[in-house]
């Protein structure tokens, strides 16, 4: 398989790991509000496996590839490069915070560790989101050149 090949065929691998991260988030945040500290513990490792992996794979698709211009014009490629801008800052700012929550939880520090949850929560959600959104808008809808 060429590097171009695969390169495209990790492209919706990377945008499903995306939306398993965001369900195991969705999920993980149900379970901690009824309680549910084990089965909280357990979708939130998915949802780090998920992200750990999808970096890996967006790594590997890089290398192979390099990076693609988008194909849209217009208010469209507005939104996609501020919907992009958006996400790879806050991926960059996520990852920290993942690791100390991951680090605060297995010290029990709960305390700290749901203080910040809170915002580490959001940013990890919004993530994973507009990581599906790119691949649709550059992958699906608007192609690259």
């Amino acid at each position: 398989m060429d590097p171009a090949t695969l390169g495209n065929v990790l492209a919706p691998v990377n945008a499903a790991l995306n939306f398993s991260s965001f369900v195991c988030l969705v999920v993980g945040y149900r379970f901690i509000r009824r309680g549910n500290r084990e089965a909280h513990r357990k979708a939130m490792l998915g949802a780090v496996i998920a992200s750990v992996l999808f970096l890996a794979f967006y790594l590997t698709r890089f290398a192979l590839t390099g990076t693609h211009r988008f194909a849209g014009e217009g208010m469209a490629r507005t939104v996609y490069l501020s919907v992009l801008f958006s996400h790879m800052i806050l991926a960059i700012v996520v990852v920290p915070l993942v690791i100390r929550l991951l680090h605060l939880a297995l010290k029990e520090r709960f305390d700290e560790h749901r203080r910040l949850a809170r915002w580490t929560f959001p940013i990890w959600m919004y993530v994973s989101v507009t990581g599906i959104v790119v691949y649709l808008m550059l992958y699906q809808i608007y192609g690259y050149v």
